[in-house]
């Protein structure tokens, strides 16, 4: 395979891009920037179309486990002429080949584009999903709750509990996914603590 670190110029064009579509259609797009600028350089992850060096839509996608998660964006000149659903099926050939068992396409609530295009293609609407905003505030003073590190080796398998849990993960594939996320040495990890239990 060969090289599918993103540039500097790739990220700074899906930026733009993304402020367009979000000024244009008055939504907020989960581009999972961590992700972006952190790609494997032996996976393809990333789908482009350019006319005149100009990026006119993007597909990202992000493994997680036995998921991958698909979401991207068209300049809105450029809508309903193909060009996303191209990029989708390069996107899904890459998603058999790894054999993912689930496939989620990541569609703001608010896109009447997104909309439309999803009732072209054969999928089921399985899950919403919630952005979390943290509102600063006193927490009420009985509950104990602890912030910490994930450091040891006992947090490290609580963490592949959760995402077999929480997120349907067989075991090899959430401690795969674990390690994985950990070789990036930019991101960190915490456990939260209520009343001595992770």
């Amino acid at each position: 395979m060969g090289e599918y670190m993103l540039t500097t110029k790739q990220l700074r064009d899906i930026k733009a891009l993304q402020y367009l579509c979000e000024a244009d259609d008055q939504i907020t797009l989960k581009l999972n920037w961590d992700m972006l600028q952190n790609r494997e350089a032996n996976e393809k992850n990333d789908f482009f179309y350019y006319e005149d060096e100009e990026l006119i839509a993007f597909l990202g996608l992000y493994g997680f486990g036995n998921k991958a998660e698909i979401c991207g964006m068209v300049k809105p000149a450029y809508r309903r002429k193909g060009i996303f659903s191209r990029l989708l099926d390069e996107a899904l050939a890459i998603c058999k080949n790894r054999k993912y068992r689930e496939i989620l396409l990541n569609a703001p609530a608010a896109s009447a584009t997104a909309k439309e295009f999803l009732k072209t293609i054969k999928c089921d609407r399985t899950s919403t999903e919630y952005q979390m905003k943290w509102s600063n505030m006193d927490l009420h003073e009985d509950i104990e709750v602890i912030v910490r590190p994930s450091l040891s080796e006992q947090d490290f398998k609580t963490e592949i509990q959760l995402d077999i849990s929480c997120f349907n993960f067989l075991e090899d594939e959430a401690v795969d996914y674990n390690q994985r996320i950990r070789r990036d040495d930019k991101q960190r990890f915490f456990i939260i603590e209520h009343e001595k239990r992770s």
